[in-house]
């Protein structure tokens, strides 16, 4: 009797366990083979150049001739860069005042055009519609027209007139130009709150503020995560408005970390210490992003 029951369990064991491992196999061959372009692409589009900026911010690498190892004397150097502490500044000071601004106008406009009534589509339409323009197409836009030579508005306003008129001009344009961009992804984490949660609440008796405040700013928390940090990201990423606007005059009031880091490599021709700026650079983005999944965790914690 014993051995009768324990000779259909010595058979099925290794049968049942011999067709789950083939098919395992196939799975993991085949999620591999999905995932391999990809893997490919970040190895060597990023990895292999983000390792190859390293070695490089560790050395003296002219355009011409051989690099030769000087580390650390490309990171202690920035601390005497006086270029480079006012463009820390000045992007600095840019990054506050466009993301206060920009975040404030996308959410005005979200919260204008959440519901729907008569001239909503329309409205979505006009905001969003810059988005669709290119960046460098929008800032030979605003240089045209603001232009002292040639610009209609060149006569009252010019981005060459001051520091202080430049950066206005800039914060017009990527308001202009990123406001329905931005208004988009607010859009879709306001409607993405349960109409239940604004029921419950009028029936409470919470007025329009208090609903604001208590319901709908923090159900969108990763909504409002993801945008602050893709504007803080490309503001301290700021090349292309003010190269083409203003080329970082007058007098270098309008050079940003990125403008410092093309002239140290392709004007000056100092590539060692462009590579130290762009690691440094780097630096502070990773922990931007830190204290966005920060933010994130927090949201998604029971």
């Amino acid at each position: 009797m014993t051995s009768v029951l324990s000779r259909p369990a010595a058979v099925v064991r290794p049968t049942a366990a011999g067709r789950r491992n083939p098919r395992r196999r196939r799975h993991a061959l085949t999620g591999m083979l999905y995932a391999a372009p990809t893997a490919f692409m970040v190895g060597a589009f990023f990895v292999v150049p983000l390792g190859l900026v390293a070695y490089m911010s560790l050395h003296r690498w002219p355009l011409l001739g051989l690099p030769t190892l000087n580390a650390p004397a490309n990171y202690t150097g920035l601390a005497d860069d006086r270029l480079l502490r006012d463009a820390a500044g000045f992007t600095l000071t840019y990054t506050v005042i466009i993301t206060v601004l920009l975040f404030a106008s996308s959410l005005g406009m979200a919260l204008l055009v959440q519901r729907r009534r008569r001239g909503t589509g329309f409205l979505r339409t006009v905001f969003f519609l810059p988005a669709a323009v290119g960046f460098a197409s929008a800032s030979l836009l605003f240089l045209g027209l603001l232009s002292a030579e040639i610009g209609p508005f060149g006569g009252v306003i010019s981005v060459s007139d001051s520091g202080g008129t430049a950066l206005g001009a800039a914060i017009l344009l990527v308001l202009w130009r990123f406001a329905g961009f931005n208004m988009l992804i607010l859009l879709t984490g306001l409607q993405a709150v349960p109409t239940e949660v604004y029921e419950a609440a009028r029936l409470d008796g919470a007025n329009r503020w208090q609903t604001f405040t208590s319901i709908t700013l923090p159900l969108m928390r990763s909504t409002i995560a993801l945008v602050l940090t893709l504007i803080v990201t490309g503001s301290l990423l700021a090349f292309d408005q003010f190269w083409i606007l203003t080329r970082g005059g007058p007098d270098n009031s309008t050079t940003s970390l990125v403008m410092v880091v093309y002239r140290k490599a392709f004007i000056e021709l100092d590539l060692g210490s462009a590579a130290a700026v762009s690691v440094a650079l780097l630096a502070v983005l990773v922990v931007v992003s830190l204290a966005q999944l920060a933010v994130l965790r927090t949201r998604s914690a029971p």
